[in-house]
């Protein structure tokens, strides 16, 4: 019995359908020399069809089976999997709403929960995630409305283990942290002052950062994620302050404006060497038609709602 080669196979002696590869093809068998039409079942997401192959010369019939469950997706599905293998593509979450941001109270560096409606939006967000690309790795700033914001996240992407990097904290606001915003200016004016200072260098009174602190830190921790993840999807759950500087590494001389940093915006960002930021979307909060968001977004700026 003589078996044919996959370079038999492409021949005009039988004409296979584009979306079937090598790999599907598992198992080829002559179990009687007839030669007759083959039917093929192909499985799709949610049902299956036949195909009919061409007839071959006689004294050898294929049987092939083939997996087909694993590989059929539909272009968009395609593009939507595809990874340049050049890129990390970083998906930026700001965390959950906490109690703090409902008040505008300045958080900074002070470890507050989220509330019930932060649990909810995390929820929302992990729900969706799931439902895209698969993800590689989840990093997460250390403090708690963060954290846990990326371990829900973690506990429908395949229960990945969540990479806390301090480096991913909120600006550090110094005698402002704890103060409702709107009570700044008469509680503590010269940290207020600070922080409404066009300057960058400028360090918000009692151990608070410069916007350039602030910017050298999570941007060096984010392209070290970057060279650490060629070619795959990661997570990163940070904050409003994190993320605007973020966006202006990636917006470079573009002139462009963050705008408002959401609770559980997703913001993907594509890293590539040498040092190359690209925006691919920016705020995307579609996912919380039934959680809801404060219509603001502390960003550790004076731009901030």
């Amino acid at each position: 019995m003589a078996l044919r080669t996959w370079h038999h196979l492409e021949s005009s002696a039988v004409s296979l359908p584009p979306l079937i590869s090598r790999h599907n093809l598992l198992n080829l068998s002559n179990p009687n020399g007839t030669n007759k039409e083959i039917q093929r079942r192909r499985r799709t997401r949610y049902g299956s069809f036949s195909i009919a192959l061409q007839p071959i010369p006689p004294l050898l019939t294929i049987t092939a089976v083939f997996s087909l469950m694993a590989d059929t997706h539909s272009s968009s599905d395609a593009e939507r999997n595809y990874v340049d293998r050049t890129v990390t593509e970083i998906v930026v979450v700001r965390h959950g709403e906490t109690e703090w941001n409902a008040e505008k109270r300045i958080q900074g560096h002070l470890d507050i929960d989220l509330n019930d409606v932060g649990r909810q939006q995390a929820i929302a967000v992990a729900e969706r995630l799931s439902a895209e690309s698969k993800i590689s790795a989840i990093y997460s700033s250390d403090l708690k409305r963060a954290l846990e914001t990326a371990e829900t996240i973690a506990s429908r992407c395949g229960g990945l283990q969540v990479i806390q990097d301090p480096s991913l904290r909120e600006r550090h606001l110094g005698d402002l942290q704890g103060i409702v915003y709107g009570d700044a200016p008469k509680l503590k004016t010269k940290a207020y002052m600070a922080l409404q200072s066009d300057g960058r260098d400028v360090e918000i009174p009692g151990g608070g950062e410069s916007l350039n602190q602030l910017y050298k830190r999570c941007t060096d921790s984010l392209q070290k994620i970057g060279s650490k993840h060629r070619g795959e999807r990661v997570v990163v759950v940070t904050h409003g302050g994190v993320i605007r500087a973020l966006h202006q590494r990636a917006s470079s001389g573009k002139g462009h404006r963050a705008g408002r940093i959401l609770n559980v915006s997703v913001n993907v960002l594509h890293l590539s060497d040498p040092d190359k930021w690209v925006i691919k979307s920016w705020g995307d909060v579609s996912h919380l038609n039934g959680a809801g968001y404060l219509d603001s977004g502390f960003g550790g700026d004076r731009t901030s709602g």
